[in-house]
């Protein structure tokens, strides 16, 4: 299906949206709470907007495309901008941003070259789907007037949540690196 105006793009869209409102919330007003609240939002329309292009038969060339960034942009801002904030571990953040670089390079070259899209795995969506959760929960753990125990509740699931994604990050990003390198090497 090729239609723009489709429900799901159009959550992509307004995703795309509160990536800015995002990060006013953590720059200028210092929001962790509201910050992390809508992150996880963010994350939770990635999955519904999937979800109905498939059950309702909207999925769209554009949809394929927009996801992916969407999912990018908010990834990256919550884990630059959180890193600056000194919430999300500077060891965590450079991981994900070194991830991040790469892949923005790797699909580039290959749009650029060859006019192709690498297709989404599923090893990617629960990678981001951890993220998802384990970012803001460094967040949550970030605001002062909760209690110690469930700072620390937050902080422990962070670390657990974002090291697995972290990890099938990197292997589903090897997965797509062997992919694009293939294409880039065939003949068309």
């Amino acid at each position: 299906m090729n239609a723009i105006l489709t429900i799901p793009n159009l959550i992509s869209f307004i995703r795309l949206l509160a990536v800015p409102f995002f990060v006013w919330l953590l720059v200028w007003e210092e929001n962790f709470l509201w910050a992390a609240v809508l992150l996880f939002v963010i994350g939770v329309t990635d999955w519904v907007d999937g979800w109905l292009a498939r059950r309702l038969g909207q999925v769209s060339e554009l949809g394929k495309a927009l996801d992916p960034v969407a999912d990018r942009l908010a990834v990256f801002a919550a884990v630059v901008g959180g890193w600056v904030g000194g919430v999300v571990p500077p060891v965590l953040a450079a991981a994900l941003v070194l991830r991040e670089l790469v892949m923005a390079v790797a699909t580039v070259v290959l749009t650029v070259r060859r006019g192709e899209r690498v297709a989404v795995r599923q090893m990617g969506k629960w990678a981001t789907f951890l993220l998802y959760g384990g970012i803001p929960s460094f967040y949550l753990a970030a605001v002062e007037s909760f209690p110690a125990g469930l700072r620390t509740f937050f902080e422990v699931g962070a670390w657990i949540t974002c090291v697995i994604g972290i990890v099938l990050y990197y292997i589903v990003a090897f997965q797509y690196l062997r992919e694009i390198g293939a294409r880039l090497r065939s003949p068309r």
